[in-house]
């Protein structure tokens, strides 16, 4: 703990009128600032540096771009592959685990070590891995990296320890899995092939041991050609040469045939008893035309041939489709008898794999499900029911329904709001799903000891809102609605928003929530706000629509002759919807009446609004003189005040929600009046199109000024669309003409002092700007609930300008004892709920009232202000600027909060150049500095957000939420949370096939594979042919990773083991000196026997 007493300014003696740039706001970081009159308070810090740690928690969503699948029939998890090299382990709910490979090469096959708590992976750079998944944090053992070859298909038969690994010039491989050491014996291309063959058979597309006898190996190269080697002997059993090239190959339990799918759309049946020609060719999808021929048909990349004891056999494969079907979605084909099931799919299919009962490929195989891996979305078909419907998805795999927008993380959320929002959204849940239980359930998952609600919002593409309870590091769907549904649909290349937004004109940009009072505001792309209140009753409802024209130009200059004389002193008879300040449609020039429309259109008829969150007020910039209307840069709401704020490039806004009045709209110039920290002249800027730059794309047009300036840095590089959702870009870092525009960066109402000469606080906003100036507007709203709907809200003149480094971010506000100020708010009723005449309900005001304010605030608060630069922790109301820190010199704050951790307050950033840090508040002393995640696209700066409790969050991928923590606390009660992949189940035991099926030649031939690859046999692989790569993985990676009762047994065994080596050490000790006492007892015995009868002079 750290005690910090400070001299500030008596509240008393403070002069009216704050100056900017005064010398006690210009001190150095650290520095103590001096005042007129001695006045001390006491914050005792509580936080330091071992308090934070920065680590990734748990990664939510679809896997971004999937190529590979496998699942362990035995623990019942699955596994799925990535092209950046991620590994998704899923098991039951609770159980989810990301791992990534440092190359970051893509994942082209994985392989289960069925039920031994491990798992292979082979990638693009020919390397294959072992993962070890007996830890809560898996970690790879080992890694083999071949020079020569590329890795095309691998196999692991179960309960072997030999891995069968195929490469791109048709030779195959054997891996030991316990040392990843390559063996001498290989099976070459040229020998499995016969001698005549001129031609290459091309890379290796299978290997399967045979059921019946495992020491057959099947072969499968892409050309068509098809061997069985007989690893004893080493030579082929039989040799198949095929026109159409191979995809994939399935066998029948028995052994004694198999399938093949090939490129021209067919399937091909094979008997071991006569291989030189197929005995069934079927084209499942090829109809045979008029001339006679058949259809040509696409690939059949993969198929899977099941038995079933009590039906036909299943025939699943992918593909196989007619080409004269254009526009025709991906399917999957279930043939079960003489029935043909064909399902679409909404995206391409990656993989798809068949679930089955046993783990042994000689034995029936008893399909129950398949697993189906879309480009963007994971389903799972029921086999054992004969309409074969789908599985509901436990997992959060729709976070990309719609791209991702905009997100918003609530941590220590009032306990009844999620149950609430579940029930709601539980309504609208689809139905039609599989009864039966998600087959893929393996794992362990417990709910930790340190929980509390937390909320995820995400804001989409679509217009839509998702809310996710993100408690316990799970993610589950709460409740979904859709913002679009409060207007009218857009004609395509109908109005003015067919040349704004091209597509999604309903995009969500920002959300400001309450929790308290379950008031809910949407920013949306096409300039408009549309605020929700929540009801659990539906209701009738017509919206209230309130058009601005926020527009900076000298037109729209207000004269006293206007009934205005001044923006900040609004006339109390202004204050009706028809007669808005500026936003009167009938002010400015005539062609400006013509073009005073919004983006879009509202529904001006009575709806019905389901329960949930239903909107009430619709607030919408207006165009003015052809020219679109500047997006929306910044927003905030307080249910206590009942007003709402918002800006953008041209100015500032205030609208009082309850009685549906817009009190304030005027430029960011006429904040200032007279007191303009840049002495500019008030002048009408170019009149650009709305900017679609990306969110680097920054100005460095700026004004020069006498005070030290910094820029944010300035990048030309086109960005994608899927990198950079230009539109809803942070406003901290929107392109804005300096020159001329002075844009509105962040808005936060609460209880402060407008001037110096304030006694007591009153309702105020703060104001910031790009600039880095601070402007605070007292307002003055009447307490009483009915004066509060009829007597207007009166602002008041603009007063504290203080002055920042860079776009002002965020603000924050702490009592003189360091406790965050929490903002005022009305406890939640029900709009719609029926009333009592006799006790009418009345607004519960939390945090608001003069008795209340007086007490928490009488003595004064700490204003915490961060921009894009730098941070200061301001006195009021004597704006004494206590501590000042440069955040960064080189870089720029994306985003910055005043957030709880380890019981105390901090001030969290994330900077531009991916650094995550702390600071310490008040005293912004640096906590932590971690070089954590590179900006390498504009969607991580968009929907990276702190939180309470040391965590945040952003979107790691189009499809994937990635949470952090920066708490040590939750770092080291990580091991907890997380789920074990791993549970000890016994393999279940082979089936007992009966004696006339072993007498007659039906039980399968086991072989010694050791005695056949090991190195007494086949010797050593060559040692150019692959390297092996120790795993960091270890036993000791293992001992520090583990958790959980294993962990702990683990670490007690290992330290009574040491205990008793160090026992046994200090037993050989003590005999070894009980000996070398006897010893010398022996000696000097013998010695005294010897000098006994001597005299003293003989000696």
């Amino acid at each position: 703990m750290k005690k910090f007493r400070k001299v500030l300014d008596g509240l008393t003696t403070s002069s009216p009128g704050g100056t900017i740039g005064s010398p006690s706001c210009g001190s150095a970081a650290g520095t103590p600032t001096s005042a007129p009159t001695p006045k001390e308070i006491d914050v005792q810090e509580t936080l330091v540096s071992e308090n934070f740690q920065l680590c990734k928690t748990v990664r939510h969503g679809f896997p971004y771009q999937p190529t590979a699948l496998a699942f362990d029939p035995v623990q019942k998890i699955l596994a799925i592959g990535s092209r950046t090299g991620g590994v998704r382990i899923l098991g039951r709910p609770g159980v989810d685990c990301y791992c990534q490979h440092e190359s970051g090469a893509a994942v082209l096959q994985l392989q289960f070590l069925i039920n031994e708590g491990a798992l292979v992976t082979a990638c693009a750079d020919d390397t294959l891995h072992l993962w070890n998944l007996r830890q809560r944090r898996p970690a790879i053992l080992h890694s083999l990296k071949f020079n020569r070859e590329r890795v095309t298909f691998c196999h692991l038969p179960f309960q072997s320890k030999w891995l069968y690994v195929g490469t791109e010039r048709g030779n195959t491989h054997m891996v030991n899995i316990e040392s990843f050491i390559l063996s001498g014996y290989v099976i070459m291309w040229n020998k499995a092939i016969e001698l005549a063959t001129k031609t290459h058979p091309g890379p290796v597309v299978h290997l399967s041991d045979s059921p019946k006898d495992e020491g057959k190996l099947l072969i499968g190269f892409e050309s068509g050609t098809v061997v069985q080697w007989d690893l004893r002997c080493k030579k082929a059993d039989f040799r198949i040469y095929y026109d159409e090239a191979i995809h994939s190959v399935s066998w029948h339990h028995e052994g004694k045939q198999f399938m093949c799918s090939h490129s021209d759309g067919s399937l091909t049946m094979w008997n071991l008893r006569n291989t030189t020609k197929p005995f069934q060719v079927t084209y499942p999808h090829g109809k045979i035309q008029r001339d006679g021929r058949k259809e040509s048909c696409k690939p059949i990349l993969k198929v899977e041939y099941k038995t079933s004891r009590s039906s036909e056999p299943f025939i699943v494969f992918s593909g196989g489709l007619s080409y004269d079907k254009a526009g025709r979605r991906p399917t999957l084909t279930i043939m079960h008898g003489k029935a043909i099931t064909v399902l679409e799919m909404d995206y391409p299919i990656v993989e798809f794999m068949v679930l089955c009962e046993t783990p042994y490929n000689n034995e029936v195989q008893e399909p129950s499900a398949v697993v189906v891996l879309l480009e963007k979305d994971l389903i799972v078909v029921d086999l054992t029911q004969s309409n074969f419907p789908v599985f509901e998805n436990p997992y959060p795999m729709d976070v990309h329904e719609s791209p991702v927008t905009c997100t918003a993380y609530f941590a220590d959320c009032p306990p009844d709001i999620i149950p609430i929002l579940y029930s709601i959204g539980a309504k609208h849940k689809k139905t039609g799903y599989s009864q039966k239980e998600w087959p893929i359930s393996g794992g362990t998952w417990t709910l930790g000891s340190q929980t509390y609600p937390e909320v995820i919002i995400t804001g989409h593409a679509d217009g839509s809102i998702k809310f996710w309870d993100a408690s316990a590091i799970t993610l589950q769907m709460l409740y979904k609605f859709k913002t679009s549904k409060v207007f009218e649909k857009p004609k395509p290349g109908e109005g003015r928003a067919a040349d704004l937004v091209e597509e999604d004109p309903f995009a969500v940009q920002m959300v400001s929530w309450c929790p308290q009072s379950r008031i809910f505001c949407v920013v949306g792309i096409s300039a408009h706000i549309i605020l929700y209140r929540f009801s659990k009753y539906d209701a009738n409802t017509q919206i209230v629509c309130l058009d601005i024209r926020l527009q900076c130009e000298s037109d729209d200059v207000i004269t006293p002759s206007e009934n205005e004389n001044n923006p900040c002193f609004p006339e109390p008879g202004s204050h009706s919807p028809q007669a808005p300040h500026p936003a009167s449609p009938s002010s400015g020039t005539p062609e400006g009446v013509k073009d005073s429309i919004p983006c879009l259109k509202v529904k001006d008829r009575v709806v019905r609004v389901p329960p949930g969150y239903q909107a009430e007020l619709v607030i919408q910039l207006l165009w003015v003189d052809g020219e679109p209307p500047q997006q929306i840069s910044t927003l905030d709401i307080n249910s206590a005040y009942g007003l709402l704020a918002f800006g953008n490039c041209n100015g500032l806004a205030i609208v009082d929600y309850l009685q549906k009045t817009i009190l304030l709209c005027m430029s960011t110039l006429d904040l200032y009046g007279a007191s303009d920290p840049y002495q500019r002249l008030t002048r009408s800027p170019r009149r650009n199109r709305q900017s679609t730059s990306g969110l680097t794309e920054l100005s460095d047009n700026q004004q020069s000024i006498d005070m030290e300036r910094s820029k944010s840095p300035t990048s030309a590089a086109a960005e994608s669309r899927e990198n950079s959702f230009s539109r809803s870009r942070s406003s901290s870092v929107s392109s804005i003409d300096r020159d001329t525009k002075e844009a509105i960066t962040t808005l936060q109402f609460g209880e402060s002092y407008g001037r110096k000469s304030d006694a007591l606080p009153t309702p105020c906003l703060w104001v910031g700007t790009s600039l880095g100036v601070v402007v605070l507007i007292p307002m003055s709203i009447p307490t009483d609930q009915e004066e509060r709907m009829e007597e207007a809200v009166t602002i008041g003149p603009c007063g504290t300008v203080l002055m920042l480094k860079g776009s002002v971010l965020r603000f924050g506000f702490l009592d003189c004892m360091g406790a965050v100020i929490q903002s005022p708010y009305e406890a939640w009723r029900d709009p719609n709920a029926s009333e009592d005449p006799d006790r009418p309900r009345r607004r519960k005001l939390v945090n608001f009232s003069p008795s209340s304010s007086q007490d928490t605030c009488g003595d004064g608060h700490l204003a915490v202000v961060c921009s894009e630069k730098q941070a200061k922790v301001i006195l009021m109301p004597s704006q004494s600027c206590l501590f000042v820190h440069n955040i960064t010199e080189s870089s720029f704050v994306l985003r910055a909060d005043v957030v709880s951790a380890c019981n105390s307050v901090c001030l969290a950033c994330f900077c531009a150049n991916g650094h995550v840090m702390t600071l310490s508040l008040p005293s912004l002393r640096p906590l932590m500095d971690v070089n954590y995640l590179p900006l390498t696209d504009m969607r991580i700066a968009r929907t990276f957000c702190f939180t309470n409790g040391g965590q945040a969050l952003y979107l790691s991928s189009p499809t994937e939420i990635q949470r952090i923590t920066y708490s040590q606390e939750m770092c080291d009660n990580l091991q907890e949370m997380l789920g074990e992949l791993f549970t000890p189940i016994e393999t279940p035991e082979a089936q007992n096939r009966g004696f006339l099926k072993g007498f007659f030649g039906g039980n399968a031939n086991t072989v010694d594979r050791e005695e056949l690859f090991g190195e007494a046999s086949a010797g050593k692989a060559s040692r150019s042919l692959a390297q092996h790569i120790p795993g960091q993985g270890g036993m000791e990676g293992m001992k520090v990773a583990a958790g959980g009762v294993v962990g702990d047994l683990a670490r007690a065994r290992i330290a009574l083991d040491e205990r008793g080596q160090r026992l046994g050490e200090l037993e050989d000790r003590t005999a070894l000196m009980m000996t070398s006492a006897e010893s010398f007892s022996k000696h000097a015995h013998e010695l005294m026997l010897k000098c006994k009868d001597k005299k003293w002079y003989q000696l």
